[in-house]
């Protein structure tokens, strides 16, 4: 797995949760791989897969940073 681009996704993550209302850390780890993954952020009831390897390895590291 490209580890520059799950930099870049967890970095962007990150800005989007400072940006964001909600704090659902879940949930904007998954909107910014689907708009990595589909090039548009997801809209209600988008059903669109995304990478799943990517989503978790991005969530992982998220939590870690958070834990430390």
């Amino acid at each position: 797995m490209d580890s520059d681009l799950i930099d870049k996704l967890v970095s962007k993550t990150i800005k989007f949760l400072e940006e964001s209302q909600s704090k659902d850390l879940e949930k904007a780890c998954w909107m910014v791989i689907h708009e990595y993954h589909h090039g548009i952020l997801p809209f209600e009831y988008d059903i669109r897969e995304i990478d799943e390897s990517i989503y978790l390895a991005v969530l992982e590291i998220i939590k870690e940073k958070i834990a430390n």
